[in-house]
């Protein structure tokens, strides 16, 4: 008892100064806020001969983050710092900027990815590695300093004039794996049952629930993924270092994990430097001298994006031939409207990181019926979801297509569902990268009979019709019930390959054969005739514009929108509530990655909300490291 009180004591105490911090910080933070005249916004001062730095140490979105917590953080700590999600459009943008900015001297690369969710994609390093090329192109030098650099740094920085690698870093680069987690044994061993109804040999979206590996099937797809994806980060690095393809593969499987000297002689990288002689480099470089005080001449990308026009959209590009002729102009809008369809589709409102199908129909809609919009780009990096949200969205979008140009531009992912919201677009643009296709649908029945027996818990019914209680999670389908749902996702299957048909202009046998739930690669897709046209978000807008009929100096908006200071702040302060804190408290050590992955992956479970049980999206771990 006396080491209850002892315990109950401690955590009374702990909770009180942890309360009492929260309040200084949130004292600290209003202090600050009305230091920067209430807006929580510094201003920006780009000096001549600054070198832009990129801190890869961030999750790079394409929609912008929901909350901007960079906002608070530089409210309090003074700016500075660079935040932990950065939207991609944000940072080309910048970069383009730069390239024609005097003020600009060149560019600094550090730090290393910190993927999440369906961030820091191969097709959004693409599109951020174009940008960097403009750099380069304006004559201005890039520099990367890198520490342990894994294929998505190593991707990025093979275009820098120097390569400089830390004397005890490496390029972890054995190539790429995909490593799904599979639950079927867990499931049995807790006493789950599992039923599926499904179409598609290659539609394994199903099988960690059902399997112990992979399918033969899913195997030879993810195979033919890898390769594509692989195929084209080892020609992009060896045409920026002066190699071949071949020679990064020798490199690659000669050691995996490549040391700063191997690193040197096989020429990925240009020198071997510790990290202070590099600084002192920039500070001589930038007109300031080495071993002072004070940093070299820079501003963070972060910061620098603050200063060019969020708005500006590239120059408009002529329609192209075989573009489609729905959308007939914006009836004298000068808006573009970039709609981010960012996260797995769900049923209904949708969280913040979801792609709700209400909502975001309902958002579609209002774009359609302004008349400042005479364009709309549909930004997808979702592998599915719900049908039925899936269909919502389409709906408005094929709705918007008869009174404006409707533009797709695919991200990584744009499959299953995503590919489902994608088909009608007049004209979709991919990443050779982007992960596209899985045309398939399936249907997931779970039961907990066994595992309620095993506590004791037993179940009765009462019913007024023979499938009345068919949607029970108490017990297994009957054979009757399979049935039903079998043809349920049959019917959705043969709905998904009439709409590619009819969208695409390909034979329905053919949609057949190229889909079965399979996978393809943004460059196997082109050739398949899934989309138009290799390029990225810039490329999309741009074609919008010009189908549109709009002329240079159009604007472009963001759907959804940043949010306003006070709702960061109001989250903000919830989350450093107790609770919060603790949540947050993590090491990050190989026991908490491990538990954090079967989390997510469990966590899916919770999207999984069609009011008919169908779903159209990949696996639930689909990861390409």
């Amino acid at each position: 008892m006396k080491n209850f009180f002892t315990s109950l004591l401690g955590s009374l105490v702990a909770l009180a100064i942890f309360s009492l911090g929260a309040m200084f910080c949130s004292f600290l933070l209003i202090v600050a806020v009305a230091s920067l005249g209430g807006g929580g916004k510094k201003k920006i001062a780009v000096e001549k001969g600054s070198y832009l730095v990129l801190d890869m140490s961030v999750n790079i979105t394409d929609a912008p983050p929901h909350l901007d917590r960079n906002i608070v953080v530089g409210a309090l700590a003074g700016g500075g710092g660079s935040p932990q999600v950065l939207q991609l459009r944000e940072a080309t943008r910048a970069l383009r900027a730069a390239a024609d900015d005097r003020r600009i001297a060149g560019v600094f690369l550090h730090g290393r990815f910190t993927p999440g969710g369906l961030g820091t994609g191969y097709a959004a390093l693409k599109e951020l590695r174009e940008a960097l090329q403009a750099v380069k192109a304006a004559g201005k030098p890039v520099i990367a300093c890198l520490g342990s650099a894994s294929v998505r740094e190593m991707y990025l920085a093979s275009l820098a004039d120097e390569i400089v690698l830390d004397p005890y870093g490496e390029l972890l680069m054995p190539g790429l794996a995909s490593e799904p987690a599979f639950f079927a044994g867990a499931l049995e061993k807790f006493g789950v049952g599992v039923q599926v109804t499904r179409v598609g040999k290659y539609k394994s979206a199903i099988e960690p629930f059902t399997r112990t590996g992979m399918s033969p099937e899913s195997r030879e797809q993810m195979q033919k993924l890898l390769d594509d994806i692989w195929g084209e980060l080892r020609a992009g690095i060896a045409a920026a270092r002066g190699l071949t393809p071949d020679g990064v593969q020798k490199i690659v499987d000669a050691e995996g994990l490549i040391r700063p000297e191997s690193a040197l002689d096989a020429g990925l990288v240009t020198r071997i430097a510790y990290r202070d002689e590099i600084i002192d480099e920039m500070k001589v470089r930038t007109g300031r001298a080495a071993g002072e005080n004070e940093p070299f001449l820079q501003i963070a990308l972060t910061d620098y994006a603050t200063t060019v026009p969020a708005s500006a959209g590239p120059p408009p590009a002529p329609p192209k031939t075989g573009a489609g002729t729905a959308g007939s102009g914006g009836r004298g809008g000068d808006c573009v409207a970039v709609v981010y369809a960012e996260g797995v589709i769900v049923d209904g409102q949708g969280a913040p990181n979801e792609i709700g199908g209400e909502r975001f129909a309902r958002e579609i809609r209002r774009l359609r019926q302004d008349d400042d919009v005479a364009a709309i780009v549909l930004r997808v990096n979702s592998p599915g979801g719900s049908a039925s949200a899936s269909e919502h969205i389409q709906r408005e979008l094929r709705v918007a297509a008869r009174a404006k140009p409707v533009i797709v531009s695919m991200g990584a992912y744009a499959a299953s569902g995503g590919y489902w919201i994608s088909a009608y677009g007049d004209r979709i643009f991919a990443g050779p990268g982007t992960i596209t296709g899985s045309i398939g649908v399936f249907g997931v029945q779970f039961d907990i009979q066994k595992l309620s027996n095993n506590l004791g818990v037993t179940y009765d019914s009462v019913k007024t019709g023979k499938f009345a209680d068919a949607i029970t999670i108490t017990r297994p389908k009957t054979v009757e019930e399979l049935a039903v749902a079998q043809r349920m996702v049959d019917w959705i299957y043969d709905e998904f390959v009439g709409k590619v048909a009819d969208a695409r202009g390909i034979a329905r046998e053919r949609v057949h054969e190229i889909a079965q739930g399979r996978v393809w690669s943004g460059a196997e897709a082109l050739r398949l005739g899934l989309v138009d046209e290799i390029g990225g978000l810039d490329d999309a807008i741009a074609h919008a514009a010009g189908k549109a009929g709009l002329k240079p100096g159009y604007t472009v908006i963001e759907y959804p929108r940043k949010k306003e200071f006070a709702e960061v702040l109001a989250e903000w302060l919830q989350d450093i509530s107790p609770a919060a804190g603790a949540r947050a408290a993590t090491t990050g050590g190989a026991l908490d990655q491990t538990f954090a992955r079967l989390k997510a992956a469990l966590s899916d479970l919770n999207q999984f909300n069609d009011p008919k049980g169908i779903y159209a999206r990949l696996p639930l771990e689909l990861m390409v490291r």
